[in-house]
């Protein structure tokens, strides 16, 4: 048995992204409103708040108005109004047809929203958070539960100073024990401990599949005269064809820049289909090229976002604790945005715990949080948007489009149907031999590039010499399963290059390079037998996102 420090706080909350850190401030506020004492501390896997954050992100004001009401006086990085809004479907890889604001889901206007950087907005909050008294681990990986007698206790930070093997090397430091009255758990989409959670409690047993979407963002320096800030622009169509679905965007912000991307959803049926590539192709469009062209690429970075709403929402209480954000999936795909309703939840979350605490509760199964979550505008906005994706995964683009335009604009959401998508994401590949093979042009290094200079740029970085992070259930079915019926998609699903089939000595053999990876868990959520877990890496390891 490894001999463990222990801490001892009132509230342990994993994650320091717009959800946990909303947790963190409201329980300070409440704490002092109450002359209380509350010890609260946030981990964080990220080297610093902010560094693992990745959001398109256009920014609803809405929590953060009733979170931090002087916001604006306290010098939050939300400057950048959005001025227009334009929306498109791109017809091929030359025409788009703008869409009027009247035949497009209103939940897609952007007026009163910002552009911003969602990782520079988390370490506004993390400021607001200390100067409440609030403890932050940055460089912590939350690495195992604590449960006992059934109950969430806490968790155990990762090891630090392990070789490959899990040998102890020089330097070696055990995990501490962080235990808790309340653990929140507030990791993001897909979160380890989260999916543990959901596992072991059975949270899920009355929800949809969670669906998915792998998202990817560039930061582009562009020429002056061609920047017109507060401008965001919206599409679908090319370069997703078929069955495949997922959205364009670009975003005005400030000092000369866009951030452009590609949400692809992880329902598609081509094993040989290749997010990154589509992404790297979709900027050759004259929509995002005319712009981008002469500019200069300056961030690259991708990350899963759970976009299966209201249907695929897991019970978000336990014994012990809370599942908060895109831990649980509040994020409103509607509406193409997740961190005012992340907020919000962790704000309904430490409201619940501080009454709890008065009233002497400890460790208990708030089960109260499941009514203060249905009072709040945040699930309000979910059940409006609560077939915008299984509509459109059962009725296709155009006929779920029109019916998600007809509901939105004409009904609020209040169309009397309920459509569901009972399929999990990574049953829907079809063979290898009864897909189309796709022949991707190469990069040119202007516009388009490749998944190393790309992973360079999110200046990802892992201890050389450390466990894998990503787990196989069984070595075998890389090569024995996944490559004979499905030509092994992770060699091509995985934005970074961390999957490989390579040919030695006459043998095939499946390689991981984890140093590449930019923990954006599609592995986890897309591999066609789930042989792959993506589990916590030695802590600060990952990218670093300067201002995504």
């Amino acid at each position: 048995m490894v001999e463990r420090e222990t801490m001892e706080f009132d509230v342990v909350i994993v994650g320091a992204g717009p959800a946990g850190l909303s947790t963190a401030i409201r329980l300070a506020q409440q704490a002092q409103e109450k002359q209380q004492e509350l010890m609260i501390c946030v981990v964080e896997k990220g080297s610093e708040v902010g560094a693992h954050i990745l959001s398109g992100a256009v920014f609803e004001t809405k929590a953060l108005d009733e979170l931090l009401p002087d916001w604006q006086s306290l010098g939050a990085p939300v400057t950048t109004k959005v001025t227009q809004d334009d929306i498109y479907w791109f017809n091929n890889s030359e025409k788009a047809t703008s869409i009027p604001h009247f035949a497009s889901p209103k939940t897609f206007h952007n007026e009163g929203n910002y552009i911003v950087s969602m990782g520079n907005v988390c370490r506004f909050l993390a400021e607001q958070a200390e100067n409440l008294g609030v403890e932050i681990f940055p460089g912590f990986t939350a690495h195992s539960l604590i449960i006992e007698d059934d109950t969430v206790k806490g968790i155990i930070t990762g090891d630090m100073g392990l070789d490959k093997d899990g040998n102890e090397k020089d330097g070696y430091m055990p995990g501490m024990e962080l235990r808790a009255k309340y653990t929140v758990f507030a990791e993001g989409c897909r979160g380890h401990l989260g999916k543990e959670l959901i596992k072991h409690f059975a949270l899920d047993k009355d929800a949809s599949p969670q669906h998915y979407g792998l998202g990817f963002k560039e930061i582009w320096q562009i020429d002056p005269s061609k920047h017109k800030e507060g401008t965001v622009v919206h599409g679908t169509g090319w370069p997703l064809t078929g069955d495949t679905s997922g959205g364009a965007f670009m975003y005005h912000s400030d000092n000369n820049q866009v951030v452009v991307g590609l949400i692809v959803d992880l329902n598609y049926s081509n094993p040989h289909l290749s997010p990154f590539d589509e992404f790297q192709r979709m900027k050759h469009h004259p929509v995002f090229k005319d712009v981008l062209e002469g500019g200069e690429r300056i961030a690259y970075g991708a990350r899963a976002i759970a976009k299966g709403g209201l249907r695929s929402l897991p019970k978000m209480h336990f014994p012990g604790g809370l599942l908060v954000g895109c831990d649980a999936g509040t994020l409103n795909f509607a509406k193409i945005k997740g961190n005012h309703t992340a907020m919000k939840s962790g704000m309904v979350a430490a409201d619940v715990i501080v009454a709890a605490l008065t009233d002497g509760k400890e460790n208990a199964d708030l089960v109260e949080y499941k009514s203060a979550f249905e009072q709040s505008w945040a699930y309000k906005e979910l059940y409006q948007s609560r077939n915008f994706g299984p509509v459109m995964h059962k009725l296709g683009k155009f006929l779920g489009g029109a019916y998600n335009t007809l509901d939105q604009n004409l009904f609020g959401g209040s169309l009397p149907f309920n459509f569901e998508d009972n399929m999990p994401d990574h049953a829907t590949l079809v063979a290898a031999d009864q897909a189309e093979k796709i022949d991707y042009p190469k990069a040119d290094g202007k516009l388009s590039f490749d998944k190393l200079s790309s992973v360079f740029l999110s200046n990802t970085n892992h201890e050389e010499s450390q466990p894998c992070h990503l787990k196989l259930k069984d070595n075998s079915i890389p090569i024995a399963v996944n490559l004979p019926q499905f030509d092994e998609p992770a060699q091509r699903y995985c934005p970074a290059g961390v999957y490989e089939v390579q040919d030695v000595e006459g043998q095939k053999e499946f390689v991981i390079n984890s140093q590449n990876c930019v923990h954006c868990k599609t592995c986890d959520i897309k591999d066609p037998s789930q042989n792959i877990t993506w589990v916590t890496p030695e802590g600060a390891g990952g990218p670093n996102y300067p201002n995504m």
